[in-house]
């Protein structure tokens, strides 16, 4: 038995791999697309929270929120993804943590 069978597993061709280049645009393009719904989400909860009986630190908190989102896409689309996801990650807790004002 030489063990070769059908468990032997398939090389990989040069074409199966991804484009670099392509890859980093689809993670700009990710990050940016990302923190403008994040932003938009954010600043429409800011404007009914606004409009609504809330303490005026949640809708402060959720315009805040949105900023750095807002930040965090410009960075994406620019290409700093790393930086745009920690700020779209913070954006959100921010966003979260002014709903717990409510």
């Amino acid at each position: 038995m030489s063990g070769r069978g059908d468990s032997e597993i398939p090389d990989v061709e040069v074409s199966d791999v991804g484009d670099p280049a392509e890859d980093a645009r689809r993670a700009r393009w990710l990050a940016a697309g990302t923190g403008a719904l994040l932003a938009l989400a954010g600043l429409a909860a800011s404007a009914l929270r606004f409009a609504g009986s809330a303490p005026a630190l949640v809708p402060a908190a959720y315009a805040v929120g949105a900023l750095a989102c807002a930040l965090g896409s410009v960075l994406g689309s620019r290409g700093r993804t790393r930086r745009a996801l920690w700020l779209l990650v913070a954006g959100a807790m921010v966003m979260a943590l002014g709903d717990q004002f409510d």
